[in-house]
């Protein structure tokens, strides 16, 4: 049974590839910690690609944010791009792409994202986040 009180991470991330898998393996054991092991798969798939976004676009640092409050599971990166993301793309559409599936998969998948502006550590940047309920 999940934790119903309230609580919040933060994962400090460099700007370095390996990023994505600490970032990763780290939600997975906070979400499995607190009894939320049914969201582990959908979670790790959509934070993935926000960090993997984080990283390779960005030159600066970037962080996780993970969130549960009132049996919902907020996951956010924010990176030092100031610039709004790439709308996403429908997910049929896509077909065999490399690229471009990222935002699709989070459309998809989350109960709501979206991205907002935000500045941490005298840095600009961009916050983009999902959502996910535990029913």
């Amino acid at each position: 049974m999940p934790d119903s009180t309230a609580w919040e991470y933060t994962l400090y991330i460099p700007n370095d590839p390996r990023a994505v898998t600490i970032s990763r393996r780290t939600l997975r054991l906070i979400l499995t910690m607190h009894g939320l092991i049914r969201l582990v798969d959908t979670a790790e798939l959509l934070a993935t690609e926000l960090v993997c976004n984080a990283v390779r676009h960005t030159k600066g640092p970037a962080a996780l944010r993970v969130c549960w409050s009132a049996n919902v599971l907020r996951i956010g990166a924010w990176d030092t791009d100031p610039e709004p993301p790439e709308p996403p793309r429908e997910l049929e559409l896509l077909g065999e792409a490399e690229e471009g599936r990222g935002l699709a998969l989070v459309r998809a998948c989350a109960g709501l994202w979206g991205w907002q502006p935000l500045a941490r550590n005298g840095n600009r940047g961009k916050y983009v986040w999902f959502e996910l309920e535990a029913a």
